[in-house]
């Protein structure tokens, strides 16, 4: 019997894909754990491997397609002993997903890296894991909710025949054609209304029109540009940002710094770590959020989130855009820990080589621009975290101390917070304490 390939989830929240390459072509013979494709997501590339053995009868879905749907037909595998061509025409019912998304090696992994989440696709997705509860144990998925509000019916009322009897597009549609489903809830008065929808940048047709015909050329956008531009843009609509900035002193964080980094044992004539301002940041920001545990928190419409770990996000500028790696548990971390997988996640951030659980998710970030020259500057919140620092340039500075001037190396750093759930006297807390560590390091060792 024909085994028919599907697009692989890479990630619980994963719709589509671009199948950017095919490793194998039609006649080759696979066996299990073979590499068969990449595939893209909007910031990550992974492998997929075969799980069962056979021949390739039929590649459905060309390399370089975008948009490639989770769970569709991308390709069709003739089992032991079975003709290849009747194969090759007989696939694509009862579709079997023989397809998962390869962990990285482990060569490739970081030091202290989350545990590898490389499931076979070929058993369900848990019920929870790419939807959302809408009441009484019920899942859908965010295309299901946006058709079921366009529609003006309840999709509490609807009974789902996905995984785990989560509601998915078919059904909603169902719903609507039979008019099976009670309608939504009725409209709260005007005076409560939600507000409406913000109004959309301008048209390319209106942009163009400014310039002169060749004095340009259009570039489009990629998925992760699209992603950047979608998360951000909801962020600031429903964030309500709050900053707050201080200035710290750094003579004695550099003088430990380089005492360490003196100190580090060689490995085949390497030192074993070598840390940089960087990583005692993440390390001071980790260990101020244990500290003021109400500011590490995520917010919810019903629920305020306090999370149990610092998990610090850190801001990484790769081609066309930037990713963020995270540091899961970094309060608990020595500062060699975490520089070294700091590198290792820069690294493979760049080449497109994370995990999804290695960037998605994180209790709060940190964005560093002072490498770039930068003084000062605040950066966007990135949901579900509630606060990130934005770190500027160290430099000399003269302050006055007992009434006399010195020169003292310093930088600035600005927090921003979700004003819903960090306000100003709490981000103020916890920048106070992230100073502390700053300017006492020696309080990051014990």
């Amino acid at each position: 019997m024909p085994i028919n390939i599907t697009m692989p989830a890479l990630s619980p929240t994963m719709e589509e894909g671009n199948l950017a390459k095919w490793l194998v072509k039609e006649g080759d013979t696979v066996k299990s754990g073979d590499i068969i494709a990449e595939i893209e997501t909007d910031k990550a590339t992974m492998e997929v491997e075969a799980v069962d053995e056979g021949t390739v009868a039929k590649i459905v879905v060309p390399a370089g397609t975008e948009g490639v749907k989770v769970n569709s037909l991308i390709a069709i595998l003739a089992a032991d002993g079975e003709d290849v061509a009747a194969a090759a025409s007989g696939g694509g019912s009862a579709p079997k997903t023989e397809a998962k998304a390869e962990a990285p090696k482990e060569a490739e992994k970081p030091a202290a890296a989350a545990p590898a989440a490389a499931a076979s696709v070929s058993k369900p997705a848990s019920a929870g894991d790419n939807g959302e509860r809408v009441g009484n144990g019920l899942f859908s998925s965010p295309l299901a909710r946006r058709i079921a509000k366009d529609a003006g019916i309840d999709i509490k009322a609807i009974t789902g025949s996905g995984p785990h009897g989560r509601v998915v597009k078919s059904d909603v549609e169902k719903a609507v054609a039979s008019g099976g489903a009670k309608p939504a809830a009725a409209a709260a008065p005007a005076a409560s209304a939600a507000p409406a929808a913000a109004p959309k940048g301008m048209s390319e047709d209106a942009v163009l029109k400014l310039f002169e015909p060749g004095s340009y050329e259009l570039v489009p956008h990629d998925g992760m540009r699209k992603t950047i531009a979608k998360r951000l843009q909801e962020s600031k609509q429903t964030i309500p940002h709050f900053y707050v900035s201080v200035d710290v002193e750094l003579d004695a964080l550099l003088a430990l710094r380089a005492q360490l980094n003196d100190s580090a044992p060689r490995k085949e004539d390497k030192p074993a770590y070598k840390l940089s301002v960087n990583d005692m940041v993440i390390k001071a920001m980790a260990l101020a959020l244990r500290d003021v545990p109400d500011a590490n928190v995520s917010w919810t419409d019903t629920n305020m989130v306090k999370h149990k770990h610092a998990d610090v996000g850190v801001a990484v500028s790769i081609p066309g855009g930037l990713i963020t790696p995270i540091i899961r548990s970094a309060e608990l971390k020595t500062l060699s820990a975490i520089s070294n997988e700091m590198k290792d996640l820069g690294k493979r951030a760049k080449e497109r080589k994370l995990k999804p659980e290695e960037y998605q998710g994180g209790t709060t970030a940190v964005s560093n621009m002072g490498m770039m020259g930068v003084k000062n500057f605040a950066a966007v919140v990135n949901p579900p975290h509630a606060t990130i620092l934005a770190v500027g340039a160290g430099e000399e500075r003269v302050v006055v101390k007992k009434g006399e001037m010195v020169i003292v190396n310093a930088m600035t750093v600005t927090l921003s917070t979700d004003h819903r759930c960090v306000d100003g006297a709490l981000g103020a807390e916890l920048l106070g304490a992230f100073k502390r560590y700053i300017e006492n390091p020696m309080g990051m060792l014990v």
